[in-house]
C-alpha cells in the first residue's frame, strides 16, 4: 500500500499542479477585479507637492522656461509629414548604409547583410520647446528639445556559410537638445551653405536590442552598461565645442568668398606693340583685374606715342581663390574721342605662383583668348609683368608649394591664434556695413551709409522707406601698416528722392577705434548711433596681415 499510495501522489502532483497553473492562468487573465476604479482627473493647482515634483520632469520645457517657446504647430507638421518622412530617411539610410555592408561580403564567413525591415514606426518626434539666439553673425541659431518615444522596427540579418544572424532594434527612445547652427546666410536658395549641430547636453538613449529573437537588454548589467558607453561615445563626438557638420551648398556656389592674400603685380614694359596711330604710334596704357571680380580694373599712365613703353608702376589687387582666379592683362591704345582700341591682351593663371616668391613673365600678346582664331597669329607685340602672391598671415598654412597644390581645410573650427593677426605690417582692413536699426529722419527715412577712412569715402546702396535697413556691403582698404592709431568713421545718411529743399540728413554716426581690431583680427558689434534717439548700426570689421 505504501507503494501505491506513493504512486498516486507523484501521478496526481503531475496532472494537479499544471492544470492548477492553467486555471490560475485563466482566472488571472479574465477575472476583474471589482475594485479597480476609473482614473481620477484633478487640476494641477490641487495636487499636493509629490505629486507635482513627480510631474515635472514630464512638462516642456517652455512651461518651466520663458526662453523656449511653444511650437504645436511644428509638432503638428511633423506628425502629419511623419509617414513621407518615414519612408525618406529609411531611403536615405539604405542607400547610404548598403555601400558599407557590401564591403563585408566574403569576409569573415559572411554572406549577405541586409535590412529586412526598416520602419520609424507611427510616432513622430516631438519638440517640447524650441529656443531662438540672436547673434550679430551671418547665422541662424535654434536650440530644440527633442523628444522621442518611437516604435521602430529595424531587422539586420546577417547570412554566414552555416546559418544566419537576426539583429532587431525597438522601442527606441531618445531625449537631446541639440544646437542648430544655419550658417552662413547666402543670397542663395536655401539661403544657407551649411548645417552645424552640436549637443548641449549628453543625450539619453533607450532601445530594445533582440539577438535570434532573444532580448540582449534583459541581461542584468548589460542594458545600463549599454546606455552609458552611447551617451559617452556620442558625447566625445557632438558635446559642445564640438559639431557635426553638413554641408548644404559648394562654397563656390552659395557663400561669398573671403579673402585670402594679396597679389602684388607690376607692370614693366611692352615691347614692339601694333602702330594705331595715323602717324605709325600709339599711346598704350595697361588695364589689369582678376576674373571673378565686379570691381573695375586698374590702369597704368597713358604712355603717348611709344611702342616701347616702359612703366615699372605697382599694382595690389585682392585675391580670393588662388586655385582658379587668373591675372587679365588688356594693352589699349588711347583715344581722345571715342572707344579706345585694343592691342591685345594676356592672362595669367595665380596657380603657377608660389607664395612670396617674385615671378617674371613675358608673354605673347594675342586679340582674345580663343586658340582657334587666326587673329591670333598676327604678332602684337610683348609685355613683360612681375607678379608676387601673398597670403594673410592667418591662411599661410593653407599653401604648401605651388597654388595649384592649394586645398582648404575640412574643418572650420579654427583656434585662437587663426581668428587673431599680428599687429604690424601690410594688410588688409575688411568693412561690413550689415544694416540699422531704429534710425528715423525729420524729412525722410532713405536710409544709406557713409564709410570714411584716411580721406577715402565708401558708400552702401539707398534703402528706401526703412527704419531698419539691411546692406551687408563689404569695403576693403589696404594698408602698408597695421591702423593701430587710426579711426572710422560710419554715417547713416537719408536722401530725398524727389524734388525739394533739405535734400540730405544725417540719422546718427559712429567712430570706431581699429586698436581692438587690429589687436584681436576681428569685431563685430552692434553700436548706438550719436545724434540719434535710438539708433543702432551692425558692423563686422576684420584686419588681416601679410
Amino acid at each position: 500500500m505504501g507503494f501505491v499510495s506513493s504512486l498516486l501522489g507523484i501521478v496526481g502532483f503531475g496532472i494537479g499542479f499544471p492544470v492548477g497553473i492553467l486555471i490560475g492562468y485563466f482566472l488571472f487573465i479574465y477575472h476583474q477585479s471589482k475594485d479597480v476604479k476609473e482614473p481620477v482627473f484633478r487640476p494641477i493647482h490641487e495636487l499636493d507637492t509629490n505629486a507635482l515634483l513627480e510631474l515635472l520632469n514630464e512638462l516642456p520645457l517652455w512651461v518651466k522656461n520663458p526662453d523656449y517657446d511653444r511650437v504645436d504647430w511644428l509638432n503638428r507638421f511633423l506628425s502629419d509629414m511623419w509617414p513621407y518622412l518615414d519612408k525618406g530617411i529609411c531611403a536615405t539610410v539604405r542607400t547610404t548604409v548598403e555601400p558599407m555592408f557590401s564591403e563585408y561580403i566574403g569576409k569573415y564567413m559572411i554572406k549577405s547583410i541586409g535590412f529586412e525591415c526598416l520602419t520609424l514606426g507611427t510616432l513622430p518626434i516631438t519638440l517640447h520647446g524650441l529656443k531662438v539666439y540672436e547673434t550679430n553673425e551671418k547665422e541662424l541659431v535654434v536650440e530644440p528639445v527633442i523628444r522621442w518615444a518611437g516604435n521602430p522596427n529595424i531587422i539586420l540579418v546577417v547570412k554566414l556559410l552555416f546559418f544566419q544572424i537576426t539583429v532587431q532594434l525597438v522601442d527606441l527612445q531618445i531625449f537631446a537638445t541639440p544646437r542648430v547652427s544655419l550658417k552662413p546666410l547666402v543670397p542663395t536658395f536655401p539661403c544657407f551653405s551649411n548645417i552645424e549641430v552640436s549637443l548641449m547636453e549628453k543625450p539619453h538613449v533607450d532601445f530594445g536590442l533582440k539577438l535570434l529573437g532573444c532580448d540582449l537588454m534583459a541581461i542584468p548589467g548589460l542594458h545600463r552598461h549599454v546606455q552609458e558607453t552611447i551617451r559617452k561615445q556620442v558625447a566625445n563626438l557632438y558635446l559642445w565645442p564640438q559639431t557635426l557638420e553638413i554641408p548644404i551648398l559648394d562654397s563656390s556656389v552659395g557663400a561669398t568668398r573671403k579673402p585670402v592674400g594679396i597679389l602684388h603685380v607690376k607692370i614693366v614694359k611692352a615691347v614692339k606693340l601694333l602702330k594705331m596711330d595715323f602717324l605709325g604710334t600709339s599711346d598704350p596704357y595697361v588695364v589689369l583685374s582678376l576674373s571673378g571680380e565686379r570691381l573695375p580694373g586698374k590702369k597704368t599712365t597713358v604712355k603717348m606715342k611709344n611702342l616701347n613703353p616702359e612703366w615699372n608702376e605697382d599694382f595690389k589687387l585682392i585675391v580670393k581663390d588662388p586655385e582658379t582666379q587668373v591675372l587679365e592683362l588688356h594693352v589699349n591704345d588711347w583715344e581722345k574721342v571715342g572707344a579706345h582700341d585694343k592691342l591685345g591682351m594676356q592672362v595669367i593663371p595665380l596657380r603657377s605662383l608660389e607664395p612670396h616668391e617674385t615671378k617674371s613673365y613675358t608673354l605673347d600678346l594675342v586679340k582674345n583668348m580663343n586658340p582657334n582664331d587666326p587673329h591670333n597669329m598676327k604678332q602684337r607685340g610683348k609685355i613683360v609683368v612681375e607678379m608676387t602672391f601673398s597670403p594673410f598671415r592667418q591662411d599661410t598654412e593653407r599653401f604648401s608649394g605651388p597654388l595649384d597644390g592649394y586645398h582648404m581645410k575640412a574643418s572650420d573650427i579654427r583656434s585662437v591664434t587663426e581668428e587673431t593677426s599680428g599687429n604690424d605690417g601690410a594688410g588688409l582692413l575688411s568693412v561690413t556695413v550689415q544694416s540699422a536699426e531704429d534710425v528715423e529722419g525729420k524729412k525722410h527715412n532713405n536710409p544709406y551709409a557713409l564709410v570714411l577712412f584716411r580721406g577715402e569715402t565708401k558708400k552702401t546702396k539707398l534703402i528706401r522707406k526703412s527704419r531698419d535697413p539691411t546692406w551687408a556691403e563689404e569695403f576693403q582698404f589696404m594698408l602698408e601698416e597695421a591702423p593701430l592709431q587710426d579711426t572710422i568713421h560710419v554715417e547713416v545718411m537719408s536722401r530725398r528722392t524727389g524734388l525739394g529743399f533739405r535734400s540730405k540728413e544725417s540719422l546718427g554716426h559712429v567712430d570706431i577705434n581699429l586698436i581692438d581690431v587690429v589687436n584681436n583680427g576681428r569685431i563685430n558689434e552692434k553700436y548706438h548711433l550719436i545724434n540719434s534717439r535710438n539708433g543702432k548700426i551692425l558692423i563686422h570689421i576684420r584686419w588681416k596681415t601679410i
